[in-house]
């Protein structure tokens, strides 16, 4: 199966939730009405699109229907698409490698969104592009974190710069930019602990392991990547406005699309904190990391299984 059909079977729980809803709403449906544009809202807001991009979309529903002079509520699924992929755009948007070496991937998250996981799955990506990788174990608060990352640096086939349990992040940072420029590594990534949002004290350690990265080679770290698991919803928001905030998140991996029905949290993180969403899982193989494409993901939510997906 390739990346389209894996990310159209990863969307299966979003689509029944959403898609499906609206297509059950409109369908039948013999005029275009206030109820109508209610339950199209309440559709959108139960996958997580969030309530602000939700009223959006409804008010611009309203005014395509209008401009276009619209009468078969059928012909809202194709416009509510559009106005979908207008919100997420058309392009691709890569991780920034091609500026500097070593280009320098900060990674960061709350724990239990699968930080290091992506961080293994990211390291082997660039590896199959022909990316020379180093990873960093910044994260130096459980030596767990630290164990995770050599399992995955070896399971690769890339090196890991450590210290010992409770260090100085910072000092790993440190190391893992003056290792890599001696190594001439094409790309860094560092982790770092899975910080809880709420700890003004951990933040700040955070920043300051962006501060030491920086003083090591002027405009790194050259990402913040941010993890966010997509099953926490409206939750995944509040996390990147606080990370975005505090250490200037450039882009977000959004794991676990494969196992939830909220995966409009895509388009509420796009509407609401225009942070760009850079790379999304869709399963738990070391492949399923892929680089988001805004055009094939809807694509791939509004698939229907009787008629081809669009390419």
């Amino acid at each position: 199966m390739g990346f389209f059909g894996r990310l159209k079977e990863s969307l299966s729980k979003t689509r029944k939730n959403f898609v499906e809803k609206i297509d059950s709403i409109v369908t039948g449906r013999k005029v275009i009405d206030e109820e109508l544009y209610e339950e199209l809202e309440e559709a959108l807001i139960q996958a997580d699109v969030g309530i602000d991009a939700s009223l959006e979309l409804v008010e611009n529903l309203r005014a395509e229907v209008k401009s276009r002079r619209i009468s078969n509520p059928e012909d809202l699924y194709t416009v509510l698409k559009e106005l979908i992929q207008d919100i997420l755009g058309v392009a691709s948007t890569d991780i920034n490698i091609n500026s500097a070496q070593p280009a320098v991937i900060m990674v960061v998250g709350v724990n239990g969104v699968g930080k290091t996981t992506t961080i293994g799955k990211l390291a082997h990506y660039f590896k199959a592009n022909g990316k020379s990788v180093l990873l960093s174990a910044a994260d130096t608060f459980r030596a767990a974190a630290i164990d995770q990352l050599e399992i995955w640096g070896n399971r690769v086939g890339v090196a890991v710069i450590k210290h010992s349990e409770g260090s100085d992040p910072a000092a790993v940072a440190f190391d893992s930019m003056h290792a890599a420029q001696a190594r001439k590594i094409d790309v860094l990534i560092v982790d770092t602990a899975g910080r809880l949002h709420t700890k003004s004290n951990l933040m700040e350690e955070l920043k300051k392991v962006h501060r030491v990265i920086g003083r090591e080679m002027p405009d790194a770290p050259h990402e913040v990547l941010l993890v966010l698991d997509a099953t926490t919803g409206q939750n995944a928001i509040s996390q990147a406005r606080l990370f975005k905030e505090a250490v200037g998140v450039t882009g977000i991996a959004l794991t676990k699309l494969d196992g939830t029905a909220k995966g409009g949290v895509v388009i509420a993180i796009k509407q609401g904190l225009d942070i760009p969403i850079k790379m999304i899982g869709v399963g738990e193989g070391i492949d399923d990391l892929r680089p988001f494409d805004a055009r094939e993901f809807v694509d791939a939510l509004f698939a229907r299984d009787n008629k081809p997906a669009e390419q």
